[in-house]
């Protein structure tokens, strides 16, 4: 109980700078996401290809290199940034190319019909993604979205490699400063990141329900 009471702060600190970091990458990855997805779907070839090399790109490259770009590269051609701000970049970047590959997934299942049919009334590509065809797209893909940002929550503690006071930073800081409690931080860490995954999971089962009804 005296190590918990020391160390409640840094905790506290640790667990809502990760809480943060979650929440705007996720945010970023969602905003970002959506509009590579409509651009993969785009009729405009130029657009099609970019995102496609993005994705893939994004894809394929480690986190931790994402995060040496943004944080340690970008500053070579003089745009600095600072770390928590490089931390919800890097990882709102990376998981936007899964956040595009899910949402192109739902909008693939969308009927043909009903884009044909948007189109037969007038409505323009951009009108018919927006109107009907990704309010289906969200419902089809509520589980795989779901699970992209709570894998997302688990990879913010690469930040903790860059300087960013998240949970995993705490594990060799207060290890170092006493062995013998290592148990006790594991466990508060997990902990930690458990406050924010299991309520996000169960939101994510309680809206897959909701939608389900809707379809």
């Amino acid at each position: 109980m005296d190590f918990v009471r020391e160390n409640a702060d840094l905790f506290l600190d640790a667990f809502l700078t990760t809480l943060g970091l979650s929440l705007l990458a996720g945010l970023v990855a969602l905003v970002l996401g959506t509009l590579l997805a409509a651009m993969r779907v785009s009729p405009i070839p130029p657009l099609r290809g970019l995102a496609t090399f993005y994705v893939e790109t994004f894809r394929n490259t480690p986190l931790t290199v994402v995060f040496f770009f943004i944080i340690f590269g970008l500053p070579q051609i003089d745009f600095v940034i600072g770390f928590f701000p490089g931390a919800v970049l890097s990882v709102g970047l990376y998981t936007a190319a899964f956040v595009c590959e899910a949402l192109r997934s739902g909008i693939n299942a969308v009927s043909a019909g009903q884009a044909e049919a948007a189109r037969a009334i007038g409505l323009t590509f951009g009108q018919s993604l927006r109107e009907v065809v990704l309010p289906q797209a969200f419902r089809t893909v509520v589980p795989p979205l779901g699970n992209v940002l709570i894998a997302m929550v688990k990879n913010t503690s690469i930040a903790a490699g860059f300087s960013v006071s998240e949970l995993s930073s705490l594990l060799p800081r207060l290890v170092n400063a006493d062995a013998g409690d290592l148990t006790l931080v594991l466990v508060g860490v997990v902990v930690g990141y458990m406050v924010i995954t299991l309520p996000s999971a169960l939101a994510v089962n309680r809206i897959e329900r909701r939608v389900a009804i809707l379809r």
